[in-house]
């Protein structure tokens, strides 16, 4: 199954850099948003939909589906989404 993933994330976070990694190796297409280069009116908008899906404003968010936010890296819960 193909799924709609979407990845907000810092530039400068290691983990953010590891959850890039694990969907790139496990052959999975997403967009992501490292919301600390973003300006102006970019950050502002993609600063709001993080706090939609994740108050706390906490990096790496995943989006899966519309559905499925998990805040940090974790490998389970990711390969439990993915279907991996």
């Amino acid at each position: 199954m193909v799924h709609k993933i979407h990845l907000y994330a810092l530039s400068t976070c290691g983990w953010c850099r590891k959850t890039k990694k694990f969907l790139e190796d496990h052959g999975q297409a997403f967009s992501c948003d490292d919301v600390d280069l973003l300006t102006g009116p970019d950050k502002e908008r993609v600063t709001n939909e993080v706090v939609r899906f994740n108050p706390r404003r906490s990096y790496p968010t995943v989006v899966i589906d519309d559905k499925v936010v998990i805040v940090g890296f974790d490998e389970e819960r990711l390969r439990e989404a993915l279907g991996l």
